[in-house]
């Protein structure tokens, strides 16, 4: 979205709404729960059982209410009570979704369970973010759980720790940086700065751990935030309501407090996009899961606190794909699988009094379909359009090894590396193979 990989945005807005929400309670008599998480293109996938399902949810800081969608690829009997059909509005450009408002539903992260959890079901299949990401994903929770705990975010771990808010005592630390948090809609911002040209600016960023970028800001040529050089057009995610496009580029600096960030990565998203997130007063924009990943994070919502602490991540290079060509784990590939040592036939011979028996071993083949990596787009002028890979292909080999031995982050990697960085690939197109070779180009210096 870092392992620097693909990109992935997602953003809602959620019209008001009267809800009768529960709160959630840790079930065990510490009132403290530890919860593994999976950290994929920079975003945090935790498990959520829903009505008694079982699913992978990301959790963001982004959200207010949960959000499902694509829950009939895991479950046909997943529970929607008491729903009625709404409109939602997300980033992107294809206006409105029909989805559904629930209420009354039980929620279970770890040991923490709500039985009184309103949420919101897309059913659109064409709304799946599960081949932008490789792995299920079903739905986004975030402000619903963050409020009820403080919330320690171990990225290190890979560990959430959810303690119950009369139970948590902070620890003396003084290599970690606190700020204060404002909620609009119960959305976190934090208030920091980062540095572009010769300015020092002030901004007002949203939290929001469902990005997978570094940074988001807004144009505003009166404050000084904006590129006039140094940048190009890329797609920047996915949104609930479509693509999302815009520029990408670097500013000097981010600072939080003490802690400096150099040359971060920054999107600047089309005006077009993000004029519902303007109306938020001195919004400038995000900050996303490629700065966030850097510190071990503790969210106190009752407080309005953030604290912060770097881990191993801090001076890690920013970086970004410079291949021109985003992947889907989407389509199909036909494999040709052997069964070794199968038995035949069985030979016998005489000689003399002693009968010889040969077993015959032979291979058989059969075809098995395999997920694709399928190129989804691709950037004009790009070192991978400049030698004619197109939208559609499928990547069967990278750098000599067939791309089923990789994840779909780890395959995405290759993208990541130093400019000049020779790629080979054998893709497929309508059944034929063929090869291509290119090597990275750096845009932004």
């Amino acid at each position: 979205m870092i392992i620097k990989l693909r990109l992935l945005f997602i953003f809602l807005w959620f019209p008001i709404l009267c809800f009768t929400q529960g709160s959630y309670v840790i079930n065990n008599k510490k009132g403290i729960d530890k919860i593994n998480f999976e950290i994929i293109n920079n975003v945090i996938i935790i498990p959520v059982e829903v009505n008694g399902v079982k699913l992978s949810f990301l959790l963001d800081t982004g959200v207010s209410k949960p959000i499902i969608f694509n829950f009939l690829k895991s479950s046909d009997s997943l529970e929607i009570l008491n729903a009625e059909k709404i409109y939602l509005k997300g980033l992107g450009n294809n206006g409105e979704i029909e989805a559904l408002k629930s209420s009354g539903n039980t929620f279970k992260i770890g040991d923490a369970v709500n039985n009184n959890q309103d949420f919101y079901v897309i059913y659109d299949s064409s709304i799946n973010f599960a081949p932008k990401l490789g792995v299920a994903i079903h739905g986004i929770i975030g402000y619903d759980l963050l409020k009820d705990f403080v919330v320690d975010i171990n990225y290190s771990k890979k560990q959430l720790k959810l303690t119950a808010l009369d139970g948590y005592k902070y620890k003396s630390c003084s290599r970690c940086e606190s700020f204060d948090l404002e909620f609009y809609n119960n959305k976190p911002y934090v208030n920091i700065a980062v540095d572009i040209g010769s300015k020092t600016i002030p901004v007002k960023l949203l939290i929001d751990s469902g990005s997978s970028d570094a940074l988001w800001l807004f144009e505003n040529d009166t404050l000084g935030i904006s590129i006039k050089d140094n940048y190009f057009d890329d797609f920047l995610g996915y949104g609930l309501s479509g693509s999302v496009h815009g520029k990408r580029s670097k500013i000097n600096a981010l600072k939080l407090n003490t802690y400096t960030l150099y040359n971060p990565l920054v999107a600047f998203p089309d005006k077009s996009y993000t004029s519902v997130l303007r109306e938020i007063k001195g919004r400038r924009g995000s900050v996303g899961g490629e700065i966030l990943k850097r510190f071990n994070i503790t969210l106190d919502y009752s407080k309005q606190r953030m604290v912060l602490k770097r881990n191993f991540n801090f001076n890690k290079e920013f970086s970004y794909n410079k291949s021109g060509i985003e992947v889907e784990n989407e389509g199909v590939r036909l494999i040709t699988e052997y069964d070794k040592n199968t038995i035949s036939k069985n030979e016998f011979s005489m000689d003399g009094d002693i009968i010889n028996v040969q077993a015959v071993y032979v291979n058989t083949g059969k075809y098995v379909a395999k997920k694709a990596y399928t190129v989804s787009s691709v950037r004009a002028n790009s070192p991978a359009a400049r030698v004619g890979i197109r939208k559609g292909d499928i990547i069967t080999k990278i750098n000599g090894h067939d791309t089923l031995k990789y994840s779909l982050q780890e395959l995405i990697f290759h993208f990541y590396g130093k400019e000049g960085k020779k790629i080979t690939m054998e893709l497929e197109r309508y059944g034929i193979k063929f090869n291509a070779i290119f090597r990275l180009e750096s845009l932004i210096k």
